[in-house]
């Protein structure tokens, strides 16, 4: 690799310590790199961070400064540009940015040595919409996750698979994710872990008000369908969903979203033997 663009989460790199240190590195090396303006998030237009547009054409890697949630949003905006991304963790330890700050300029070596694997990660794809009309659309390299808005009281979900009527969830919200976000918002849920090379969908209920419901693993090829059912005594009910806990539309009773596997994958750079078992296990110990 010779080319490399950064994008830095500027609260957990405030002086951009780290990124001026990458930048110099590369530079000292004969290499280019290219450090993007974030900007506040948006839900208006087609990026929400980085504007991926910006990005040199010739860009190798794209190194993202931050943590998990940093590498997500980055994702999301520069899928289209299918270029592999590096995460370093300037936090705690994270299951896609597994790189530490003491671990960056070995990592570097890595990368201008072409000493690297790539992974590729499923998304998923949802479509909202209203009365029958498409209202929004975006990505999730996580999981979508539609929930309840306002009161603290439960929701009817009605979920589909394939157009073919599945059950009726009363509860808090139903999490859809990728085998990369099985160890995200679904586990806490109580979902399993799946290893993130799988390819598969897994719903898992928020706090289902049943005693019996538990995850349902389907396949990538299925499509899933949620529908906001009606409230208490037929009124209205208010509904959300999110894309990777970020982007957020309202929903209301009647209202369904279509959740797929993308076309677009997301690819990770792995410059480490340290397999996702050896990651899990740590992360589980230091909880």
């Amino acid at each position: 690799m010779k080319a490399f663009t950064i994008i830095t989460n500027d609260i957990k790199d405030k002086d951009l310590e780290v990124t001026n240190q990458i930048v110099d590195y590369v530079k000292a090396h004969g290499c280019s790199c290219t450090v993007m303006n974030t900007k506040h998030r948006s839900q208006e237009g087609k990026y929400h961070y980085t504007d991926a547009s910006q990005i040199p054409e010739d860009t190798d890697c794209i190194i993202v400064l931050g943590g998990d949630g940093t590498l997500l949003q980055a994702a999301r905006d520069v899928v289209d540009r299918d270029i592999p991304l590096l995460g370093i963790n300037l936090g705690t330890l994270g299951y896609l940015a597994e790189i530490d700050r003491h671990m960056v300029l070995p990592a570097l070596d890595h990368l201008l040595a072409d000493d690297y694997t790539i992974e590729s990660r499923m998304m998923l794809t949802g479509t909202v919409f209203h009365k029958g009309k498409q209202i929004a659309s975006d990505l999730a390299l996580n999981d979508i996750v539609i929930g309840r808005e306002g009161s603290f009281r439960v929701v009817n979900f009605l979920s589909f698979v394939n157009e073919q009527y599945l059950t009726s969830y009363k509860a808090d919200g139903i999490i859809i994710s990728t085998p990369t976000g099985s160890t995200g918002y679904s586990l806490s849920a109580g979902g399993p872990i799946i290893a993130p090379s799988a390819s598969l969908l897994m719903m898992t209920p928020l706090a289902p008000h049943t005693l019996n419901t538990r995850s349902i693993v389907l396949s990538a090829d299925d499509k899933i369908s949620v529908e906001i059912g009606p409230g208490r005594d037929g009124e209205e009910e208010k509904g959300m969903v999110s894309f990777d806990g970020d982007t957020s539309i309202r929903m209301v009773t009647g209202d369904r979203i279509d959740i797929r596997r993308a076309q677009q994958n997301t690819r990770i750079v792995k410059i480490s033997n340290q397999s996702f078992l050896e990651t899990l296990r740590k992360k589980m110990s230091n909880t």
